[in-house]
């Protein structure tokens, strides 16, 4: 035998609704008239190689994936070739913002304006060449030979 049952749809009311966040929005408006800025780390007494391991690190793991292919893929190629110079502005360049390195990289200067402070960097222009990808390789994530990172010392 076949029975029918009949399902109640829950109804709320609106007033429901706006005590569910005690009459706030539930996604207020951002204030841009603040602006966090966390200094970077002071770095004393690092060798050469330790700040090549450690850029390599911290452009493999950014928290988002465009960024970690992008920069990850850069640091294979380029790391080992940079002098101290170089690697103190990737280093100053791996301060900024994800997503602000990512928009620089890939040109998309209508979200994110380039700073004067970059205009002129050889680091981000051979980024931008790296992100352009003329070779049209599938990127992935590069993987890590015995040089890339230091050994332990006996």
């Amino acid at each position: 035998m076949l029975r029918y049952t009949t399902f109640s749809k829950r109804s709320f009311s609106k007033s429901a609704l706006c005590l569910a966040n005690n009459g706030k929005p539930q996604n207020p408006p951002i204030d841009k008239t603040i602006e966090l800025k966390i200094a970077p780390i002071v770095r004393t007494g690092e060798t050469i190689e330790i700040k090549r391991a450690r850029l390599t690190y911290q452009s493999r793991k950014r928290g988002i994936l465009e960024s970690d292919l992008l920069l990850s893929r850069f640091a294979k190629k380029y790391l080992n070739k940079m002098t101290q110079e170089e690697l103190d502005e990737y280093d100053k360049l791996l301060d900024e913002a994800d997503w602000d390195i990512y928009y620089w990289a890939t040109k998309n200067f209508e979200v994110t304006p380039l700073p004067d402070k970059w205009k002129d960097s050889k680091i981000l222009k051979l980024l931008q060449e790296e992100a352009e990808n003329k070779e049209r390789v599938i990127l992935r994530m590069p993987e890590l030979d015995e040089g890339d990172f230091l050994k332990p010392k006996n």
